[in-house]
């Protein structure tokens, strides 16, 4: 399978000093001590909100065979398997009498939509707020950086690329990558593999049970983000092994110095190619 892979430059850098407010050097040392050997992002709900170009594609998909799709708030919240079980679930909400084939063919244009999003530059996906920053923080602090996520390799790659976030990763495991996807472990496992870490020192940051299975299975500690989708369920009820309110808190988790201020402008800039490394 075609793995997107980004090499990080050698060398370590120096820890900033520290800023008036910020952690005490034994509480730098003890986070350093407790630190991951690698971190492992889910995308949808996570790092970036996508609900509302999942729900456009799915609805232009069901157009094209002449049904009507759910409505937004309803797709938000059937996100979370991939998209072989969002197709399914949103023909049961439907009550549409479609076989096999009939799901099968709804899937390959919700596909199809899905891709021209990318390609039509209708996209309005965004990193949610703090994200950006904290991947730039936990990069430039030397940390491996993977997604692993259910989508699709290609289009979590192509957002990555368009939202200037693939500069920062090591890796993108997606939801063809390997021959099952969360909640089962592979993919987890999969990605401490690639990246050379054992699973028990790496860390998994989702929005999901999905995610939080998928750890538990993988002997991967699980640490969620309370505004994710959750298949429509309370991320905060999760049975995970901490909760981030933002993904800005990461890096003081970890007692590293915190992110730089977010920019208002979270797109990448005018032409901007950011390619991901095979």
């Amino acid at each position: 399978m075609t793995v997107a892979r980004r090499d990080q430059e050698a060398g370590a850098a120096s820890r900033p000093e520290q800023e008036a407010g910020a952690a005490s050097r034994p509480e730098q040392e003890a986070g350093a001590a407790s630190r991951p050997g690698a971190l492992l992002f889910d995308l949808d709900g996570t790092l970036l909100d996508t609900a509302g170009d999942i729900a456009l594609a799915l609805g232009r998909a069901f157009a094209d065979h002449g049904h009507a799709a759910p409505p937004p708030d309803a797709v938000r919240r059937m996100i979370g398997k991939g998209a072989p079980v969002l197709v399914q679930r949103a023909v049961a909400a439907q009550a549409l009498a479609l076989d096999g084939v009939g799901q099968a063919a709804l899937l390959e244009r919700f596909f199809h939509h899905y891709g021209r999003l990318q390609e039509q530059d209708e996209c309005a996906a965004q990193p949610y707020p703090g994200a950006r920053e904290a991947l730039q923080a936990l990069h430039a602090a030397g940390l491996p950086l993977a997604v692993v996520t259910n989508k699709q390799h290609r289009f979590a790659c192509g957002l990555l690329e368009r939202l200037a976030l693939a500069p920062f990763l090591r890796l993108v495991v997606g939801g063809d990558t390997c021959e099952r996807r969360k909640p089962d472990p592979m993919p987890l496992l999969h990605a401490c593999a690639q990246l050379g870490v054992a699973p028990a020192r790496a860390w998994m940051v989702g929005d999901s049970v999905n995610d939080v299975q998928a750890a538990r299975a993988a002997g991967v500690p699980v640490y969620c983000v309370p505004y994710g989708y959750n298949e429509g369920e309370d991320p905060r009820a999760l049975a995970c092994d901490g909760l981030l309110e933002s993904l800005a808190e990461l890096p003081a988790r970890l007692g590293l110095a915190p992110p730089p201020r977010p920019a208002r402008d979270l797109g990448p800039g005018p032409g901007a190619s950011l390619p991901v490394a095979h």
